[in-house]
């Protein structure tokens, strides 16, 4: 069956009358250079607009024209103040909160700047699509997100009952992640008006995530503490947590030199920010992280107050520097997961085992 986007539109937003739609693309500027990738982005969220607006026709909902910015330059950052609605200037907060429902398809993440806008008003919900590309709408868009729902709700339940994350590594590093004090969130692909809970998603959506404990608790320190191995251009380097902060990195190369100056240049990046589990049977790995993280294991680095954390963008030097950025073990990246254990009061409950969930 070829893709059919109206469908999809319905089916995860469910839009009542009377509601107003946004959506949302960030444009090339300055040392930003523009691409064939990046181009089709904002020719999709043209198409997206389109579609809503169709579908706003019998459906008694109004869409508004296509709201570009100029791009922020890093995932996880703020929205600049000002972009065009239409080609006409506007100042980006007012759009956003005249809203109900907004959709950024986007070169880098918008996701953080969302969960803002869900927390001033709570009639708004967002999407947000960085990185989107059209073949997904023959895969992870096209997802049985009933099934998907199911699966997110299986390891909702799991962790939820977890104190700690254990992993191992097919490379051979371990690493614990300390979930006390902390709830998991689930990302199902289904947004309708006042959804309960968290009202940011993902698009392609599929996986249930949460914050490690990050030690803000006077005289309770984290106990996130292991080895992280990252692959980059072939070269393995590892990084070296202690109390849910990446403290070393271990490696000769090249990549290594890049992740010390990443996390020099702000310690408020070496946060470990996230952690979860894609499980959108449709996901498939091509180094894109939209739609890796959705197919399996990942963590991230940086910001974390959008997802349930406590390191927003005052804990950065500077707005420049602010990030969240996601590391993906799924099949078909160079390094997975081995072993994937929960354990808490209840006991144990294995996730993955031998690189494959062994929970649906």
């Amino acid at each position: 069956m070829p893709f059919n986007l109206k469908q999809l539109l319905t089916g995860v937003f469910e839009v009542q009358p009377g509601e107003e739609i946004v959506v949302a693309c960030d444009v090339p500027h300055g040392v930003l250079t523009d691409s064939a990738a990046w181009q089709e982005r904002r020719e999709m969220a043209a198409e997206w607009r389109a579609a809503f607006d169709a579908l706003g026709c019998a459906g008694g909902f109004s869409t508004l024209p296509l709201l570009e910015y100029p791009a922020t330059g890093m995932n996880g950052a703020d929205l600049p103040a000002e972009g065009t609605l239409g080609g006409d200037p506007v100042e980006i907060y007012a759009v956003l909160l005249s809203a109900t429902l907004a959709v950024f398809i986007t070169q880098y993440s918008a996701t953080a700047a969302l969960d803002g806008y869900c927390r001033r008003k709570e009639d708004f919900r967002a999407a947000s699509l960085p990185g989107l590309e059209r073949r997904m709408e023959n895969t992870a868009l096209d997802a049985d997100y009933r099934e998907v729902a199911r699966r997110c709700r299986i390891l909702d339940e799991a962790m939820r009952v977890a104190e700690e994350l254990r992993v191992k590594f097919s490379s051979g590093e371990t690493c614990m992640f300390d979930l006390r004090f902390r709830h998991p969130e689930v990302d199902d692909g289904i947004l309708p008006r006042f959804k309960p809970g968290d009202r940011v998603i993902n698009l392609p959506s599929g996986e249930t995530f949460i914050v490690p404990y990050e030690g803000e608790r006077p005289g309770e320190p984290s106990r996130t503490a292991g080895e992280l191995p990252v692959v980059v251009d072939g070269e393995h380097i590892v990084l070296e947590v202690e109390r849910n902060r990446i403290l070393r990195v271990r490696g000769e190369g090249p990549a290594a030199a890049r992740f010390r100056e990443i996390f020099a240049a702000d310690p408020a990046r070496a946060n470990i920010a996230e952690v979860a589990f894609g499980c959108n049977d449709r996901a498939v790995v091509t180094g894109n992280v939209l739609e890796d993280e959705k197919a399996g294991f990942h963590w991230a680095y940086g910001r974390s107050d959008h997802l349930g954390g406590t390191v927003g963008v005052a804990a950065f030097l500077r707005p420049d520097t602010v990030v969240h950025q996601d590391i993906v073990y799924a099949q078909g990246n160079p390094i997975q997961v081995a072993e994937a254990l929960l354990m808490g009061p209840r006991g144990q409950i294995t996730i993955i085992d031998n690189g494959s969930y062994v929970v649906f």
